[in-house]
């Protein structure tokens, strides 16, 4: 981490700059550094949470010193005369003071797009190594946060075994389909994933507010002819609307789609979203696409709707060009989860008769992943250090 060079108090002590030894210059308010203390008045040292109200600080707050000592920033701030030190590498990775990104849909720094040339074995990991060693634990998380897609081969066949998937990071998300639920085909199916039709790549479930961020799929049995598994990167379709037709995009980005799920008396599901949806730095934050589930669409005005649906074309041609797919079958032991916010997936049709097709779904949230990650990160860190 770059050291601190210099410290110089700006605005009668109203913000400070700092000079980095790499030549960088960064500027932090007096209030901001305040907020921010990490003594243990300020923070919990068990949980990190503040223990003060923003009411707690008096509005006329100033550093009244400041000065490097032993790498660190020590600034003593008015009329409090509180003393408080922050580490370098803290500071410089909190810095707010830089020029803002370029571009309506640049991506997280740690997210990676791909299209139908993608190698389905660089993400795929072992069952048992996943559930009991931290190290591919970590591996197969971090393929979800880069491609938001994974696969695990060597898995037990066993009914329920995705529940173990899960555990390994986070928790079961229970819907009104049960804890997790059979895909197979059914006389009298209550969604057509249970059937033997293809299946567009989508998103799953975008009727529910939250929208379940990850999905999990095992498969038990896997003989019928066909059914091969589809996975498309919303984000990538994303990146080439807005290539070759930048005013749709920012209409599908603009205005709200509608998604909805009835069945019998007992179950109306419905949720007002955009179809991509950008997060409060512009960036892509999530592609919400299924034909089967969208409400008639309401939000857009008149004169921008026809422009809309020409969008809403283009995006679906693009999620169906083959070369978007990654395709593979799902063998008894196998089971991939995606990120249900970006990554779209889907099936191809089979026969059934003539064989078995039996797979296993459930749900999961991807502040659990996000969490377990951080975790293991850290400490694998804290190893090689």
């Amino acid at each position: 981490m770059t050291a601190l060079h210099a410290v110089d108090l700006l605005d009668q002590g109203e913000a400070l700059a700092i000079r980095w030894a790499d030549g960088q210059r960064t500027r932090y308010h007096a209030i901001w550094l305040r907020d921010n203390a990490l003594d243990e008045a300020t923070r919990s040292p068990a949980n990190g949470q503040r223990l003060i109200t923003i009411g707690d600080i008096p509005e006329t707050t100033r550093i009244e010193s400041a000065e490097i000592v032993d790498g660190d920033l020590r600034l003593v701030f008015s009329p409090e005369g509180k003393q408080v030190r922050f580490p370098a590498d803290w500071l410089r990775s909190h810095a707010y003071d830089r020029a803002a990104e370029a571009g309506p849909n640049h991506l997280p720094p740690e997210v990676e797009t791909s299209d139908g040339g993608f190698d389905v074995a660089t993400v795929s990991e072992d069952f048992s190594a996943v559930t009991e060693r931290p190290d591919a634990l970590r591996r197969w998380l971090g393929h979800i946060r880069r491609y938001g897609f994974a696969k695990l081969t060597s898995g037990p066949l066993k009914s329920g075994a995705l529940l173990e998937v899960v555990a390994s990071f986070g928790y079961v998300r229970e819907t009104n389909y049960g804890k997790w639920f059979e895909v197979r085909t059914e006389v009298n199916p209550t969604n057509l994933a249970f059937t033997g039709l293809g299946l567009q790549a989508h998103t799953d479930n975008p009727y529910r507010d939250p929208l379940p961020t990850l999905q999990v799929l095992y498969c038990l049995e896997n003989s019928a002819e066909g059914g091969d598994s589809q996975v498309v990167d919303g984000f990538r379709a994303a990146e080439r609307l807005l290539a070759d037709d930048p005013a749709g995009f920012d209409l599908l980005a603009k205005y709200a789609a509608r998604f909805e799920y009835r069945h019998a008396d007992h179950v109306h599901l419905h949720a007002k979203r955009p179809m991509i949806e950008r997060d409060a730095d512009k960036r892509l934050a999530a592609i919400r696409f299924n034909n089967r589930s969208t409400a008639p669409i309401t939000d857009v005005p008149y004169d921008h709707m026809s422009g809309y649906y020409t969008a809403y074309r283009r995006l679906g041609a693009i999620i169906d060009d083959p070369a978007m797919a990654v395709s593979f079958k799902l063998m008894p032991g196998e089971c991939f989860m995606v990120d249900n916010t970006r990554v779209l997936h889907g099936r191809a049709g089979y026969a059934a008769t003539g064989g078995s097709r039996w797979l296993q779904g459930c749900y999961a949230d991807a502040d659990g992943l996000r969490s377990t990650l951080a975790v293991l990160e850290t400490q694998a860190e804290g190893t090689a250090s």
